[in-house]
């Protein structure tokens, strides 16, 4: 049999998608890379701190798109079998759980920024800079949240284009005010490090407007009013948590997972804060295909089993995991060649440029690991219904390999930066061995009620 599906709406739909959810990630993490790149060209030790503050900014994120998948994977069946009342109280679920965490989240970061920050490192320095933009930008995770669970609710019923389009306002915003109220320019005060939070705050206040505005006015296919996010449904609610909670679960460890892994390089000084910045940040730019393929996956998987085609879905993820290693020999490619231009943008010591250098090379291979198993296990297995296996399987790979090995590199051998990074992204490998006999056994095909 062979591996390649000949359906020509497969690789339309799938490519689609990616492509558009690609594009809306990437002028996302724009926003991302313009403080990166504007605080990096204003000092050191603001750029540092930003990078600390958005372990938290992860956090969340991780967390918000735990909840978000999860209506993803219910709504995407609930609109293939064309049972829009389910998926509209899945939304009601997904967003009342995306508030409550950006809530809790927010006010702890707000009341106690020092000691959480001090967590990451203990030069107070960097935590003093990381204080003034924590306590601005944590305003901003209520309008986030809100902003994700109504996109996530759109891409269940395939609509796609307005993530981008929101996205771009947000990065021509945040770019415009960086440039104003970090430096001082266009006659705004120069406000360092606090102008890139009020920049950042002012654009996701924005693109949740336009989210409301799009949903309210024009969306034609989920017939969701604003209401609906509020009202709780008992039996969605259970069933939601009992798809959901894994995801969310699985989310936020590893959430905290890349938190720790801050926290061990940011205990090796300054520089490797840094170069670890750049480099993770670079990286999510030229990964943006690979975790839009799997948003796209859930979408497609899911509305396929909604539709009754068990078939057809164990022939798309034998095409898809194909598809998955292309695009990680692409990034790979990719990301090695551009390193020595991207790091030209900084202004940085000597050996914080050295390392991110190191950083970036280590990336472009581990890359290929992570375009396969990240959207073979999120992608596939957890869209098929079996959202358990990514939890176990995050947990002990993170928690048991990966960060125990990094820190007793790190504080007991005294390895160097370079060889503790090696650690800290080895699972990116050898999850694909997990990956490869999980998705090809087919297991992970479940159906729920619908």
């Amino acid at each position: 049999m062979s591996i390649w599906v000949r359906e020509k709406k497969f690789y339309t739909t799938f490519l689609w998608l990616t492509l558009i959810i690609g594009l809306q990630n990437l002028i996302s993490l724009g926003v991302n890379l313009s403080d990166n790149v504007m605080l990096g060209g204003y000092s050191q030790t603001a750029l540092s701190g930003a990078a600390l503050a958005n372990q938290i900014q992860f956090l969340l994120h991780m967390m918000v798109m735990g909840a978000c998948e999860g209506l993803v994977i219910l709504g995407a069946r609930f609109w293939g079998g064309k049972k829009l009342e389910g998926l509209r109280k899945a939304a009601g679920v997904g967003m009342v759980l995306a508030l409550g965490l950006s809530i809790t989240l927010g006010a702890v970061v707000f009341v106690f920024p020092h000691e959480v920050l001090s967590l990451f490192t203990d030069d107070a320095a960097v935590i003093a800079e990381g204080a003034q933009y924590l306590v601005i930008i944590c305003w901003s995770y209520v309008f986030f949240a809100v902003t994700n669970t109504i996109l996530a609710l759109l891409r269940s019923v395939e609509t796609v284009r307005i993530g981008f389009l929101v996205s771009l306002s947000t990065l021509c915003i945040n770019v415009l005010l960086n440039y104003a109220l970090i430096y001082g320019n266009l006659g705004f005060p120069e406000l360092g490090i606090s102008g890139s939070a009020y920049a950042t705050l002012t654009a996701r206040v924005v693109e949740c407007g336009i989210v409301i505005w799009y949903l309210v006015k024009y969306d034609r296919k989920t017939g969701m009013k604003l209401s609906g996010f509020f009202t709780i449904d008992k039996p969605m609610f259970r069933q939601y948590l009992a798809i959901g909670y894994p995801i969310l679960l699985s989310n936020s460890i590893w959430g905290l997972a890349m938190a720790a892994q801050t926290a061990v390089l940011g205990h090796m000084g300054e520089a490797a804060i840094a170069a670890n910045s750049i480099a993770n940040t670079i990286f999510q730019l030229v990964t943006v295909i690979i975790y839009a393929s799997a948003s796209a996956t859930a979408v497609c998987i899911g509305k396929t089993i909604g539709e009754g085609g068990p078939g057809k879905v164990k022939a798309y993820a034998k095409t898809l995991q194909m598809l998955y290693l292309l695009l990680g020999l692409l990034t790979g490619l990719l990301l090695f060649m551009i390193k020595d231009f991207v790091i030209e943008w900084y202004s940085i010591s000597g050996e914080a440029r050295s390392l991110a250098l190191q950083f970036m090379t280590i990336l472009s291979i581990t890359v290929i690991g992570t375009a396969y198993q990240m959207p073979a296990l999120t992608g596939i297995v957890r869209s098929g219904g079996d959202t358990k296996f990514v939890l176990y399987n995050d947990f002990i790979f993170m928690w048991l390999v990966v960060l125990p090995a990094s820190a007793l590199g790190a504080f007991v051998f005294e390895l160097s930066p370079a060889a503790v990074f090696i650690c800290l992204k080895s699972d990116q490998i050898l999850k694909c061995f997990v990956a490869v006999v999980k998705v090809n056994r087919f297991r992970w095909i479940r159906a729920f009620e619908s």
